[in-house]
């Protein structure tokens, strides 16, 4: 089952795993509901320790691709059979209305869903919340770790909402959303612009104000489109 991988270079360890793991997935080579070797096993077969393991793996379960059911391990999900490789090709290679529908999306649901949490987020919300920033914090010279972190940001915020549908279509669409995030963290890297906003957002919602956690979503939306429609046309430019 695990010959097929290759041995893990000693940087961008938890990336090289993910990556790997997430393509026998992706492609089908692991099917749903199967097993997937045991911590031990992978270990050995990436040459990597533990701990790099659990990282990637963690990373697997927020893209809904893995399950892990205590005292007994890591299966792939069922909802890895919907996962489609094809999504984590670059941004800049996508036309400007490709580009422009996600954010519409993304501006229309994340308003209500901020403002709703605002409403109705309780302790434990705020602190998942939370901890995604602070996770955003400490991978901002990363911009794949802060991707991930930054899902779990919004993922979070999605759940505060208590709207049991937003949930279901964000966990759907997770893996849509993380790679849209990803590429513009890649093409825009500007890491901490992008931490003062997402910390004026969660202050925002600590204060259940939501004509401010609104406000900033639209604003935020408003420069991440200027700023990367400039990079689309610069891309343009130089073909």
């Amino acid at each position: 089952m695990t010959k097929d991988f290759k041995a893990i270079e000693k940087k961008n360890i938890v990336d090289d795993v993910f990556e790997q793991i997430k393509e026998k997935i992706a492609v089908g080579i692991w099917q749903p509901g199967q097993k997937l070797p045991s911590e031990n096993e992978l270990c050995s077969t990436f040459n990597v320790s533990r701990v790099s393991i659990r990282s990637a793996v963690q990373r697997l379960r927020d893209l809904g691709l893995v399950t892990t059911r205590h005292g007994t391990g890591s299966f792939v999900s069922d909802r890895a059979a919907s996962f489609d490789i094809k999504v984590t090709a670059p941004i800049m290679n996508f036309g400007e209305k490709e580009f422009l529908d996600m954010m519409e999306f993304r501006e229309l649901l994340e308003t209500k869903c901020i403002e709703l949490a605002a409403l109705r987020a309780d302790d434990q919300d705020v602190a998942e919340i939370e901890a995604a920033l602070n996770e955003m914090r400490a991978s901002r010279h990363d911009y794949a770790k802060y991707s991930m972190a930054d899902f779990r940001f919004h993922f979070a915020i999605v759940k505060a909402s208590k709207n049991q549908l937003f949930i279901h279509i964000i966990d759907r669409l997770k893996n849509v959303y993380y790679y849209h995030l990803q590429e513009l963290n890649r093409v825009l890297a500007d890491m901490e612009s992008s931490l003062a906003g997402h910390a004026k957002q969660l202050d925002a919602i600590k204060s259940k104000n939501s004509d401010a956690v609104k406000r900033l979503v639209r604003e935020g939306a408003n420069i991440v489109t200027a700023q990367t429609l400039q990079k689309l046309q610069e891309q343009t430019k130089k073909r």
